[in-house]
């Protein structure tokens, strides 16, 4: 698979097979994946694995955790245009491939809950940064990011970068032993697409290229 390949391929997966993946396959992923470039070579990128027996102790864990403070804002408030529709629309194509009214709160709300359960993922990373860490810093761990999840599809895996971690920050940080310098950023949820589920079938919109770019 070609890098333009996985590109296109790569998508958020919001469900997941069980088949296990062992802890060498994600080594080898992350330890690739660190090739992203940073700069000054600072690599802020702080990475926990949950995976198998680790996972399933930790969905046990977190029942007995309630939502803590944001550990930052996952989108500016208010959310302008033509940003808060792009967001809007990805939301109400999902829900409508799942046959969920916008009326039907419950069923939203049980959708949204598949994110602590990582959508069924057999494994799941948790990306932490350093406190003292700037936007720059912050901008490195996104290329890391992204570099892991291109690897993951080359290697047949599916992801989904999931930012609702933010929300569970102190449950996660105790679970790891990720120490208090650091902030969490997101989980990613790691594993085999489920491809009867019809929510795999969503593919989002990008905006053309003379909306984003401009050539001088």
């Amino acid at each position: 698979m070609n890098v333009t390949d996985a590109v296109n391929a790569r998508k958020s997966v919001r469900a997941f097979r069980p088949d296990p993946i062992d802890d060498a396959t994600i080594a080898k992923l992350l330890a690739t994946a660190s090739r992203a470039p940073s700069g000054g070579n600072v690599q802020p990128w702080r990475i926990f694995v949950v995976n198998g027996e680790s996972l399933t102790r930790f969905r046990e864990f977190l029942k007995d955790h309630q939502p803590g403070r944001l550990a930052y804002d996952i989108y500016p408030s208010p959310l302008i245009e033509p940003y808060r529709s792009s967001r809007f629309k990805i939301g109400e194509d999902m829900y409508a491939t799942l046959g969920i009214e916008r009326e039907d709160k419950a069923g939203r709300l049980a959708q949204f809950a598949k994110n602590l359960d990582f959508f069924g993922a057999p494994a799941a990373i948790f990306c932490f940064i350093d406190r003292n860490m700037g936007p720059p810093q912050w901008s490195d761990l996104g290329m890391f990011l992204q570099t892991f999840m291109l690897l993951a599809q080359e290697a047949g895996l599916g992801t989904c970068a999931q930012e609702a971690w933010a929300v569970h920050e102190d449950a996660v940080s105790e679970f790891v032993g990720a120490g208090e310098e650091l902030r969490i950023f997101c989980g990613v949820s790691l594993g085999h697409v489920d491809t009867a589920a019809p929510i795999n079938s969503v593919v989002s919109d990008r905006e053309p290229l003379d909306v984003f770019a401009t050539f001088v």
